[in-house]
Formats: C-alpha cells, sequence, structure tokens
C-alpha cells in the first residue's frame, strides 16, 4: 500500500513537467512562430529628387558632312575613320574630269551672253548696223524721189496735164517714204528697246550663275578639313563609283558634342531649360557624364511606336569618351527638395485611394493614415502621420499579408 502514493506522486510530478513544457512551447511559439517576420525602414529627413529618365542620341554640335557633288569616282581617300586632323588638311580626292568639263562649258556660255549684250549696247553686230544703215539710205532715196516725183506733178496740175488724184497720190507715197526715214532713224537711234535689253542682261546673269555652280562643284572634289577635329564616319573607298548626293565622309570635333534626348508626351511638362541631366553609355560602364537642358520641345514627334518631344542636351564635361550617333540613356532631375520626411515607396499602402503605412510600435503592426507629397521611383514624401524617427515595415518576408495590431519581428 505504501507504493501507491509514490506512484501517484510520481504521475502527477510527470503530469506537471509536461505542463510546463507545453506551457514553454506555446510561449516560445507565440513570440517566434506566430511573429511575421518583416523588414522595416525609419521615416528620415532627407533630400527628395524626383526625376525622369528615356533614351537619347549623342550627336555633333556642329557636324561637318561632305556628299558628292555630282556622279564620279573616288580618285583617293587620305584618311582613316578616327583620325585626328588639322584644319585645311585634305581628306579625299573625287576624279574632277565631268566638273572640268562644265566649267570650261559654263565658261564658254558665260562670254557668248556677255557678247550678245555688248552688242546691244553697242546697236546689235556689224553686220546688223551695217543693214540698218543700208535700208536708211535706201528709204532717204525712196524720199528724195517722192518728192521729186510730187514736184513734177504739182507743176504739171497747174498747166491742167495732171489731174488732182495724181498729185494726191504722189502725196501720200511721200508721206510713206518719209515714215520710213524716220523709223530707220529711231531704230538707229535706239536700236533695242528696254525690254531686250533686259532680257540680255538675264542671261549674262544666268550665265554668270551657272559658272559660279559649276566651279562650286569643282572646288568640292578636292575635301579639306574645314576645322581641325576628328573624322568619325569614311563611307566609301578608293575607285568606288559614287552617285550624285552620296555621303562620303563626317567628322566634328568630339568635344564638343550633344544629346538629342526624347522624352515622352507625358513628361514633357515636367521639363525645363536649365534642368540637371545624368548620362549614361552602355559601353562604358561605371562611366556618366553630365549636362543641362538647353532647348524644351516646341513640338511631338513619332518616335516608333511612341510620341515624344526632342529635347537638346548641352554636356558640361564632354571629352572624346561619347562618340557621335551613340545610343545613351539620360535621366533628368525635375525637382530637388531638401528636409523632407520620407519613407521608402514600398512602405506605402493605399485603401480606397487614401494613402496609409504600417508603423511598428512595440512589435506589432499600427494602421497609419498618411497624407503624401512627392514621389519617385524610390521614395515617398511624407506630410502629415508620421515623425522624424518612425519605424514602419515595408513588407514581410513570408508573404503573409500584414494587418493591424499583427505582432512582428523584423529582420535586420
Amino acid at each position: 500500500m505504501a507504493e501507491e502514493p509514490k506512484q501517484v506522486l510520481r504521475y502527477w510530478r510527470w503530469a506537471g513537467i509536461a505542463v510546463v513544457l507545453v506551457a514553454v512551447f506555446l510561449l516560445s511559439r507565440r513570440f517566434t512562430v506566430d511573429r511575421i517576420p518583416v523588414r522595416a525602414a525609419t521615416a528620415t529627413r532627407s533630400t527628395l529628387l524626383s526625376t525622369v529618365s528615356t533614351n537619347g542620341l549623342v550627336e555633333p554640335t556642329r557636324n561637318y558632312e561632305f556628299y558628292s557633288p555630282l556622279a564620279t569616282s573616288v580618285e583617293a581617300v587620305l584618311v582613316h575613320q578616327g583620325d585626328e586632323v588639322k584644319a585645311g588638311q585634305l581628306l579625299m580626292r573625287l576624279v574632277d574630269v565631268n566638273a572640268r568639263s562644265r566649267v570650261a562649258s559654263a565658261e564658254s556660255g558665260l562670254r557668248g551672253a556677255q557678247a550678245n549684250l555688248e552688242a546691244l549696247r553697242e546697236g546689235g553686230s556689224t553686220s546688223d548696223r551695217q543693214t540698218l544703215a543700208s535700208n536708211l539710205r535706201r528709204a532717204q532715196l525712196d524720199l528724195a524721189q517722192a518728192r521729186q516725183e510730187l514736184k513734177a506733178l504739182q507743176m504739171l496740175e497747174a498747166s491742167g496735164a495732171a489731174s488732182a488724184s495724181e498729185v494726191s497720190s504722189s502725196r501720200q507715197r511721200e508721206l510713206v517714204a518719209e515714215e520710213a526715214v524716220r523709223a530707220f532713224e529711231e531704230r538707229q537711234r535706239v536700236r533695242y528697246s528696254p525690254t531686250e535689253m533686259e532680257r540680255a542682261q538675264a542671261a549674262v546673269n544666268e550665265a554668270q550663275t551657272a559658272l559660279d555652280a559649276a566651279r562650286a562643284v569643282l572646288a568640292q572634289t578636292i575635301i579639306s578639313a574645314p576645322v581641325a577635329g576628328t573624322v568619325y564616319s569614311v563611307s566609301v573607298g578608293a575607285s568606288d563609283f559614287v552617285e550624285e548626293g552620296k555621303l562620303l565622309l563626317q567628322m566634328a570635333d568630339l568635344k564638343q558634342v550633344r544629346v538629342r534626348a526624347y522624352f515622352d508626351e507625358p513628361e514633357i511638362g515636367r521639363l525645363a531649360i536649365g534642368q540637371k541631366i545624368r548620362i549614361v553609355w552602355d559601353a562604358r560602364p561605371g562611366r556618366e557624364w553630365h549636362g543641362h537642358i538647353v532647348q524644351v520641345p516646341s513640338t511631338i514627334v513619332s518616335y516608333g511606336t511612341r510620341n515624344v518631344g526632342e529635347v537638346l542636351v548641352a554636356i558640361d564635361d564632354a571629352d572624346d569618351g561619347l562618340l557621335p550617333e551613340t545610343h545613351v540613356t539620360v535621366t533628368v532631375t525635375t525637382s530637388s527638395q531638401a528636409n523632407v520626411l520620407t519613407v521608402p515607396r514600398e512602405a506605402l499602402h493605399s485603401e480606397s485611394g487614401k494613402p496609409y503605412v504600417y508603423r511598428i510600435i512595440d512589435g506589432k503592426l499600427a494602421h497609419t493614415v498618411v497624407t503624401t507629397g512627392t514621389i519617385n521611383l524610390t521614395q515617398v514624401e511624407i506630410l502629415s502621420g508620421l515623425r522624424d524617427g518612425d519605424e514602419v515595415t515595408t513588407g514581410s518576408l513570408n508573404g503573409m499579408a500584414l494587418e493591424d495590431t499583427v505582432p512582428v519581428k523584423v529582420v535586420r
């Protein structure tokens, strides 16, 4: 019978131990497993930047492009792509036989037009002047003869040997002869009309223009560098046949380049002259250039499937690292606000259009309505609802939903 109390006591001892273990397990589970692991951030005051990024194309501030002035062949290419050249250095020569032929033909045309104008100013050519003088003499002889005939008939009429109608006809012939003499004398005095002189002068002007154009074409068969710079594109080789208007060569001062950036239509209203720009090029990782907007869009254009505005960006720290026709990424800072209270953007939630965050207070979540200001890609400005130093969650680590008063464990 003494064994029974001992067995009962042993039973209750093990039962008590079991109860304690269960209690410890439940307490540990409550404070560990039931607490949602979350990331956290602190509301702090900082400078909030608002930026917009897009693509752009590098282009020289002043580009020099050389085109073939006529259909011909390339005689010699004296530079290679990437060569640094001096002002006046010879770059390329084209075969100039046709160009010289055009100059000779234009010179001949100008000489003919000038000779014609000079002849008009002197009353025509020698042959014209001789013909006019001969016609005038013949008209003068006709007039003298008409007057003699009239005088003779008037005497006969007085004696009744000629009729009045015969005298009248003779007087009419005299008037016609006088008119012919006056016409030839006037033609001799004013050989050509003002309109004819203007037409001849216009022919001279046109011939001179044609000669100037032919000489310009001839000059363009010899291509020289207008300024010191870099040849960055050579499109043809020696002996190649080129059509008129074919692009031959491009050069520029590569330390004087700019970027033409393409901003989507909704972003254009945020742009202004002088805004700072950051430029990166995938081909040069780790490098960046800086500039500012010098021209904002004046119209919207189609760019592939996008409606964009073209923005010109001056590069403040340009060197020869950015090559023309390369595609770059530009980022413009549209606003900069100093000393504003911010939290990470992923901490912000919205319900029925009202923004809120979850503060972490004594290990639990607290649903807190906030008023927001400027929002960029990573941060949100908090105008009210939080104070500097408040801790907020930016999300759970196990995918569980966040709710008000739920216990959480911050994972650093």
